[in-house]
């Protein structure tokens, strides 16, 4: 299952699995876009491993790597607990 995270003022949505038995967390970033339909990249926490990229930018990505970095002890936790609505007892 995927869980909703964040949504940046580009449009990317960013979103979360719970964590694995190994302790591994998919985060998986998507932004519409006319020509090419989705642009999308994964990242693999707590490693910030990245696969799977497509028609982002090498600027794209630096913040995306950034966002992720900065936010990652949330998404680790929020993972954990169902998402951020369970978290927050929504």
């Amino acid at each position: 299952m995927m869980y909703p995270f964040m949504t940046l003022d580009d449009g990317t949505e960013i979103v979360h699995s719970e964590m694995r038995e190994d302790g591994q967390v998919k985060v998986y970033l998507e932004r519409p876009d006319a020509k090419d339909g989705f642009h999308h990249a994964t990242c693999w926490l707590p490693g910030y491993a990245w696969e799977d990229v497509f028609g982002f930018s090498d600027r794209d990505m630096e913040r995306f790597q950034e966002v992720v970095r900065s936010t990652a002890h949330l998404i680790l936790e929020f993972s954990q607990e169902g998402g951020f609505d369970n978290a927050a007892s929504f």
